[in-house]
This record gives structure tokens, C-alpha cells and sequence, in this order.
């Protein structure tokens, strides 16, 4: 073979090899380019999804905060209620105490007992009847004073309240219990 030849051949060998260089070059280029314009989107989508989370956040922090203003009210609502009743109760102990044809302490059970009907609590504190004296609150039998166990239970969007109060038979409230549980 003659030279020129080689070294032609050569020469086209170098410029295939460069050639081929460029074109991967580029090919990497247009791959890092791709990847960058994904990685772009997958910024954008994840900044969407913090927004969208962020907003979920306030709108459930809101919520719990409407709840617990709700109960805060229920609860201040009731302690009202109670407050009015009992000043109710006084008013009409006071009544009986002055009226002469009225014994005071009938006056405070007939009283009592009015209230727990009206309300669905009977002197056994759950609205059963005379025969049934679970250890939930019935009149207490053996003691010289006696005392009449009332059970209240409220609800509200969040939370069960379970009350108990005991007075015994001045119409005095010896016990005052409350527990509270969240509903599920």
C-alpha cells in the first residue's frame, strides 16, 4: 500500500474517532439536560405537594382549634346551667325554709326528685327503676344521713364527660366527680 494511502486512511480514522467523540458529547449533554429539565418538575411537584401539606396543616390546626373553642364554650355553657340550677335550688329551699306549712327537707327530696325526672335521673342516678341498685349511684341505705348520687353524661363532637355528684340530705354536695374521654 502506499503511503498517502495510510495516511489517508489514518486521517479519516482520527476524524471518524472525533466525530464519534462530538456526537456522544452531545448525547451526554442532551441526557444531563434532560435530567435537569426532570429534576425541575420533580422540584415543582414536590413544592406543590409541601404547599398542598402546609395548607392541610392549617386547615386541621384550624379545626382543632374550632373544636376546642366549641368545648370550651360547651363546657362554660354547662358550668352556666349548673350554676343557674343550683341558684334555682337555693331560691326554692329558701321558699320552703320560710313557708311554715312546708318541712324544708321534703321540700329539697320532692325538689330533687323533680329535677332528676325532668332531666332522666332518678334517685338511683341512671333513671332504672327502685328495684335496680347498681353500684352506679343509688340512694345510700345503712347510714343515718342519707345521700342521693346523681350521674350525668354529655357529649360532645370530641369529648364524653361523665359526671357524678353526691348530696346528702341537706341538699349539700359532698362529691363532685368529672372524667372526660375523646370520642374516637
Amino acid at each position: 500500500m502506499d503511503t498517502g494511502v495510510i495516511i489517508a486512511i489514518v486521517v479519516a480514522a482520527l476524524i471518524l474517532l472525533a466525530l464519534f467523540a462530538l456526537l456522544g458529547k452531545k448525547g451526554r449533554d442532551k441526557k444531563k439536560e434532560s435530567n435537569r429539565q426532570e429534576a425541575r418538575e420533580i422540584r415543582r411537584g414536590a413544592e406543590v405537594e409541601r404547599a398542598q401539606a402546609d395548607q392541610t396543616r392549617a386547615d386541621a390546626d384550624v379545626k382543632e382549634a374550632e373544636a376546642r373553642r366549641a368545648d370550651a364554650q360547651a363546657r362554660e355553657t354547662a358550668a352556666e346551667a349548673e350554676e343557674r340550677q343550683r341558684a334555682a335550688r337555693e331560691r326554692h329551699l329558701e321558699a320552703a325554709r320560710l313557708d311554715p306549712d312546708v318541712d324544708e327537707r321534703e321540700a329539697a327530696e320532692q325538689y330533687d326528685q323533680d329535677q332528676g325526672r325532668k332531666h332522666g335521673i332518678t334517685s338511683h342516678g341512671y333513671g332504672e327503676s327502685d328495684s335496680d341498685d347498681s353500684d352506679r349511684g343509688a340512694v345510700s341505705a345503712g347510714r343515718d344521713d342519707e345521700r342521693v348520687e346523681h350521674y350525668e353524661r354529655t357529649e360532645t363532637a370530641g369529648v364524653e364527660r361523665e359526671r357524678v355528684y353526691e348530696q346528702d340530705d341537706d341538699g349539700d354536695i359532698v362529691r363532685d366527680e368529672e372524667r372526660q374521654r375523646p370520642r374516637n
